[in-house]
């Protein structure tokens, strides 16, 4: 991992902050924050919007697993767990919270180096592949809208389908404006004109 992250991380023992604090510098991140509670952990990645998470599960007033969702509903982060305890109900919550890496303590450096490089990798794709489906997602709406307002332009002015549309990518052309937008135009215009 070459990129310098910027990270937050959580644990309600001082052991393992200064563990975090010493380590993840020296293999060239940077500790923004360091939590003792869950609800401190959604408040400094809130405020911080750090690169990476770091938490245990066990904390005070909230887990680490539910400071995971809340963190992560208002802004996708890669998250990383370590914790002491492995049972299947944890390990399936940690998988439900979109935690990327379910590391267990005590925790080794080469280990957490490793998970740290292909978190972040994983999270990278993620990321690509969720903004490809909301582009897909988009244009699907886009072309529903196309279509319809074509099928308002044939039913209107009595036109084949080519001419309908041929006329939409004139119109948009000459307002200089997109073609799903022409296709809204007509189609708010037909719904005015039915009321």
């Amino acid at each position: 991992m070459n990129r310098a992250l910027r990270v937050v991380v959580a644990d309600d023992t001082a052991t393992m902050q200064k563990f975090y604090a010493s380590l993840l510098p020296k293999m060239g991140h940077e500790v923004v924050a360091v939590a003792a509670t869950g609800a401190e952990l959604v408040e400094k990645c809130d405020e911080l919007k750090p690169d990476l998470v770091i938490t245990d599960i066990k904390m005070p007033d909230m887990d680490g697993l539910e400071a995971a969702a809340k963190i992560y509903e208002k802004q996708p982060v890669p998250i990383i767990v370590v914790s002491s305890y492995s049972d299947d109900e944890l390990v399936q919550r940690a998988a439900a919270e979109h935690v990327l890496a379910y590391l267990l303590k005590p925790l080794d450096v080469n280990t957490l180096g490793a998970q740290i490089s292909i978190v972040m990798r994983r999270f990278e794709e993620f990321t690509i592949l969720r903004m490809e489906a909301n582009h897909y997602r988009q244009s699907l709406q886009d072309r529903k809208l196309i279509e319809r307002a074509k099928g308002i332009l044939m039913r209107t002015s009595k036109i084949e389908e080519h001419e309908a549309f041929r006329r939409m990518q004139k119109a948009a052309s000459r307002s200089n404006k997109k073609l799903v937008e022409i296709a809204q135009t007509i189609i708010d215009a037909d719904a005015a004109l039915s009321i």
